[in-house]
C-alpha cells in the first residue's frame, strides 16, 4: 500500500514539478506571485481538446497508452496558443505596470488575469469535467501491492526528461545563463549588456510551454475541468517556496516532495483532507525555513 502511494505521489509530484518550474522562474526573474500560472495549464489543457474537437481528430491509442499521435500533435498546438496567451497578457498587463507600481499590484494584477482565463474557458467550453479519451487501460503489476498505468509511466519518463532539458538549458546555454543572472540582480544583468526585454520574454515562453504540457499531462492522468488549475495553485506554489523562490532544481525536487507527501497522507488520514497537506507543508517551510530548502539562482546552483 505504501508503495502505491509513493509511486501515485510520483507521478502527481512530476505534474507538479513541471508547473512549478515556470512558476519558480517567474518569481525568481520577474519578481512576482503569478497567480495566473495555473490558469496557463488550465488554457494549454483545453487548447489541445479544442484542436482534437475542432479538427474531429479520432483518438486512436499509441500502443498500451490510452492517447496517440491525434494528441500529441493537439499539445504542440497548444503549447503555442499558451504562449501566444502568455505573451498577450504580458504586453497588454504586466508590461505596462513593471517598474512603476509594487510586486503587490502585479498578484493582484494576476489574480484578476486568472479570473478571466478561467471564465473564458468555462464560456467556450463549459463547466462539466471532460476527458481526452474514453478509452480503457490495465494496470500493470509491477511488485506485490504496486501497479502502474502505461500512462503514468509516460508521463512521468516525458517529465523527468522536460526537467532534464531545462536544467541544461539554464547551465549551458547563453540565454539560459543570461537568466540565471537576471535572477540574480536584473541592475547589474543590464549594465553587463544583458537585454532585461528579451528575458523576460523568453521566461514567458519557456513557463508557458511548460504550463501547456503539464495541463495536458494532468488531463491525461485525471480529467478536465476549468479549476483544475485553481486547484494546482496551492500545490505549485508549494513546491516553488519548498524548493527556494528561482531555483529550478529545487522546484522539481519540491513538485515530487509535494505529490508524495499528498499521496502518503491519505493512508493516514481522510482523503477529503488531501487538499490542506500543500498549505501545511507551505507554512512549515515559511515558518522553519522561509528561504526554501535550495535556495539559489534560477540555474539550480
Amino acid at each position: 500500500m505504501i508503495a502505491q502511494a509513493l509511486a501515485d505521489g510520483l507521478l502527481t509530484g512530476a505534474i507538479y514539478a513541471l508547473g512549478a518550474i515556470g512558476l519558480t522562474l517567474t518569481m525568481g526573474i520577474l519578481r512576482f506571485a503569478n497567480f495566473a500560472h495555473a490558469e496557463m495549464m488550465t488554457w494549454g489543457a483545453y487548447m489541445a481538446l479544442g484542436v482534437l474537437t475542432v479538427f474531429n481528430l479520432r483518438s486512436v491509442p499509441l500502443g498500451p497508452l490510452t492517447f496517440g499521435w491525434p494528441l500529441i500533435g493537439a499539445t504542440v498546438v497548444a503549447i503555442f496558443l499558451t504562449i501566444a496567451l502568455a505573451l498577450i497578457v504580458d504586453k497588454l498587463v504586466f508590461s505596462r505596470l513593471r517598474g512603476r507600481v509594487g510586486h503587490l499590484t502585479l498578484v493582484f494584477a494576476s489574480f484578476g488575469v486568472a479570473l478571466l482565463i478561467r471564465n473564458l474557458i468555462s464560456l467556450m467550453f463549459g463547466g462539466e469535467a471532460t476527458y481526452y479519451t474514453n478509452e480503457l487501460q490495465m494496470a500493470i503489476k509491477l511488485a506485490p501491492g504496486l501497479r502502474v498505468m502505461p500512462d503514468q509511466v509516460f508521463i512521468f519518463c516525458l517529465s523527468l526528461a522536460l526537467v532534464v532539458i531545462v536544467h541544461l538549458f539554464l547551465q549551458k546555454t547563453k540565454l539560459g545563463l543570461a537568466m540565471r543572472a537576471v535572477s540574480e540582480s536584473p541592475t547589474l544583468s543590464e549594465i553587463n549588456g544583458i537585454s532585461l526585454a528579451r528575458v523576460v520574454q523568453w521566461t514567458w515562453i519557456i513557463g508557458a510551454a511548460l504550463a501547456a504540457i503539464a495541463g495536458v499531462l494532468y488531463g491525461v492522468s485525471v480529467q478536465l475541468r476549468p479549476e483544475f488549475g485553481f486547484q494546482l495553485l496551492l500545490p505549485l506554489f508549494a513546491a516553488a517556496i519548498l524548493g527556494g523562490v528561482g531555483n529550478v532544481v529545487g522546484a522539481v525536487i519540491g513538485g515530487f516532495l509535494i505529490g508524495t507527501i499528498e499521496s502518503v497522507s491519505v493512508l493516514m488520514i481522510p482523503a477529503g483532507y488531501k487538499v490542506a497537506i500543500p498549505f501545511l507543508v507551505l507554512l512549515f517551510v515559511l515558518y522553519f525555513r522561509p528561504t526554501g530548502l535550495f535556495a539559489g539562482t534560477s540555474g539550480g546552483n
